[in-house]
């Protein structure tokens, strides 16, 4: 079993609100792309959040269609070793330096995690400084997370009031 790594940050000077996963998994690190496994729900809920078709967008579109609105996308794990792509499998992590990147991010004013390893291994890394965001705790878009999409969505919904449109930057 060889160390899985996370992708860069995808962060702009302009980001409200931070998202952040755990490590991706399997179909994403094969693809070099975060959730790029078609059951995984984020694209999904995340349309629903800023009003665009994220899944009918290439994927280097979808990534500019969220930093328009002030989103932007990375994961509290560096790297891990992990079978599969399951976060219970995830071991001997070693974190993202969370607290360098957002100090980087002057119109951030939420952190958002995407499930709740992605939130216990965040909020770890994020003590000195947490605080300073409003801090949302997401249910998983994994599929390995079984609630109805119904109820995530209402969850995610949540992030709507921090997405901004193109036109107000």
């Amino acid at each position: 079993m060889h160390r899985k790594r996370s992708f860069a940050p995808i962060v702009n000077e302009h980001i409200r609100l931070l998202i952040l996963g755990s490590l991706p998994g399997e179909l994403s690190l094969a693809h070099n792309q975060y959730y790029a496994n078609p059951q995984n729900r984020f694209w999904a809920l995340m349309s629903d959040v800023i009003g665009t078709d994220l899944p009918a967008l290439a994927y280097p579109l979808r990534l500019e269609a969220l930093l328009a609105n002030g989103i932007g996308l990375w994961d509290v794990v560096a790297e891990a070793y992990r079978d599969g792509s399951l976060d219970s499998r995830i071991r001997g992590h070693a974190r993202n330096d969370l607290v360098s990147l957002v100090a980087t991010l002057p119109n951030l004013s939420a952190i958002a995690f995407n499930g709740g390893t992605a939130a216990r291994i965040g909020l770890k890394a994020l003590t000195e400084c947490a605080d300073r965001y409003q801090i949302i705790k997401l249910p998983s878009s994994s599929p390995a997370y079984t609630l109805p999409f119904a109820e995530k969505l209402t969850a995610w919904r949540h992030l709507r009031p921090l997405a901004m449109s193109g036109l107000e930057r």
